[in-house]
């Protein structure tokens, strides 16, 4: 009929965590990502007891069953869940075995109601119906029948019967249901102004935050997840912070990290914030996004704290790059040390300053600072400190090494943990390790962020805003995808290139 593909963070991104997008053949498909709820899984085998015949003289029915869950939406209808083998002929059908995932079936809820219905199969799929039962997952526990004669348990699918058209549970049992574990961890709150951003080409000076303490709550693992978060319209934003020093290597000269290709091909520097910008960008309705720089001198003075582009902030992920490129064009001077404490602290004043207007409407935002630097910090201890003092802002950093420096002073920012009651909000990842492949540069790159969400609203005791109601005519549908031809090439065995068909990852 056909098939839509869809991007695990578009569908995040999206109101109410739900997008949709047209098939070839007609229709629409919506998909939605919910939260997994409860551990733990069900065994189940069921089988049919004189089921009453429906298919007519001289046949017999073909049944199988289906379970299905209610929803959580406005109508609350039943989705199903799952589909059993069909039993040819059989008015006695034994069905497979089958294994479910509790957080699938019922949320993890035992007492949830399910139903289980049962078809006579045709082949045209206008499947027959030959009954259903409501139950729960206990009761089929309870259900489990002693014996090949033991109908004490059984439910009839129609006018009750002792010995016919039942349905009899042959096995039903749960295992690794784990109680929530908890985690207590206390946080220092932070106070910073609103960030000035100024003209492009004059050097931020950014004021050093001050933090102060205060008492917080502990956070309960197992409660509220990154899902809840931006179902409720949490705004995930994005900063960028580039790294402009010498030891870059000179632009002009090709080979050289910042060289801007003249046939359009992307240096490292624009793969990487290219992959992880259109990732983010699925999270934020703006799309508007500061970049800064750092490690170049300006009128004679380094500067780790500046403006790329034209503007204050940059429309998409195009225009990121646009001020990227745009920063060669204004006779700056690549320079030393590489140092981005400045570029940290205004982020963070950024970050708090987006917070408190989100809340004055009555919402919620987090942001990511991106930063792609080319080597290890001059100065671990004092960015250490900084970390430590920006670390109860609503802000994650994810620093991004490129080229092929040892990057031991990263990988220590990354370990350390702070002293006292700080957050962890860093996390480096080398771009050589993952450039084969975009996907795993940005599952990597981005595997620590969700928890760090989910960790700084709960240490000040903000839930997630509720999820809004799912009405299907205002959920946006895209077009439907474009057919997917690979010409990947394949050296022939006389040296002729061959087109072939087949999947081939490219990551950039």
């Amino acid at each position: 009929m056909g098939d839509a593909k869809f991007e695990i963070g578009s569908i995040v991104g999206s109101p109410s965590n739900m997008k949709s997008k047209k098939l070839k053949g007609g229709g629409i498909i919506y998909a939605q990502i919910l939260k997994s709820v409860g551990t733990g899984s069900l065994k189940l085998k069921l089988a049919g007891i004189k089921l009453k015949n429906i298919e007519g003289f001289l046949k017999k029915s073909d049944p199988f069953f289906e379970i299905y869950r209610k929803s959580d939406g406005k109508n609350s209808a039943w989705d199903s869940v799952f589909r059993s083998n069909v039993c040819k002929s059989n008015l006695d059908p034994v069905w497979e075995e089958e294994n479910f995932s509790l957080s699938v079936l019922c949320d993890g809820d035992l007492d949830r109601a399910i139903k289980i219905s049962v078809f006579d199969h045709e082949g045209d799929g206008d499947h027959d119906h030959m009954g259903s039962i409501e139950t729960t997952v206990n009761v089929l526990i309870s259900a489990k029948r002693a014996g090949a004669h033991d109908f004490s348990h059984a439910f009839a699918l129609g006018k009750k019967h002792k010995d016919k058209n039942l349905i009899v549970v042959d096995q039903a049992s749960v295992s690794g249901i784990q109680a929530s574990d908890k985690l207590s961890t206390y946080m220092e709150s932070l106070s910073v102004d609103s960030p000035n951003f100024p003209k492009v080409h004059s050097p931020i000076a950014p004021k050093i935050p001050t933090a102060h303490s205060s008492s917080l709550a502990p956070m309960v693992r197992g409660g509220p997840t990154f899902v809840d978060y931006i179902g409720g319209g949490c705004e995930l934003n994005m900063c960028v912070a580039i790294d402009f020093t010498g030891s870059n290597g000179d632009p002009r000269k090709p080979g050289t990290l910042h060289h801007i290709s003249s046939n359009g091909d992307k240096n490292d520097y624009e793969k990487a914030i290219s992959a992880l910008g259109s990732l983010l960008a699925n999270y934020d309705s703006d799309q508007k996004y500061p970049v800064w720089g750092f490690g170049a001198k300006y009128e004679g003075v380094v500067h780790h704290a500046f403006q790329c582009g034209t503007s204050p902030q940059c429309s998409g992920v195009d225009g990121v790059l646009q001020a990227y490129r745009h920063v060669f064009q204004t006779g700056l001077i690549m320079s030393r040390p590489t140092d981005f404490t400045e570029v940290i602290q205004v982020a963070s004043a950024f970050a708090q300053s987006d917070l408190d207007a989100a809340q004055v409407k009555g919402k919620q935002s987090y942001t990511v600072l991106l930063i792609f630097s080319d080597g290890s910090v001059s100065d671990v201890v004092k960015t250490g400190a900084i970390l430590d003092q920006v670390s109860n802002s609503p802000l994650s950093i994810v620093i991004v090494g490129i080229g092929d420096d040892g990057f031991s002073e990263m990988k220590f920012l990354d370990d350390r943990t702070g002293a006292g009651p700080y957050r962890d909000i860093v996390h480096f990842v080398e771009f050589n390790s993952y450039k084969h492949s975009k996907e795993a540069f940005t599952s990597a790159t981005l595997s620590e962020l969700p928890n760090q969400l989910v960790n700084f609203f709960q240490s000040r005791e903000m839930s997630p805003l509720p999820r809004t109601a799912i009405d299907l005519s205002q959920v946006t549908v895209d077009d439907e995808d474009e057919e997917e031809i690979d010409l990947s090439l394949d050296f022939g065995s006389e040296e002729e290139i061959v087109v072939s068909g087949g999947y081939m990852q490219n990551g950039f």
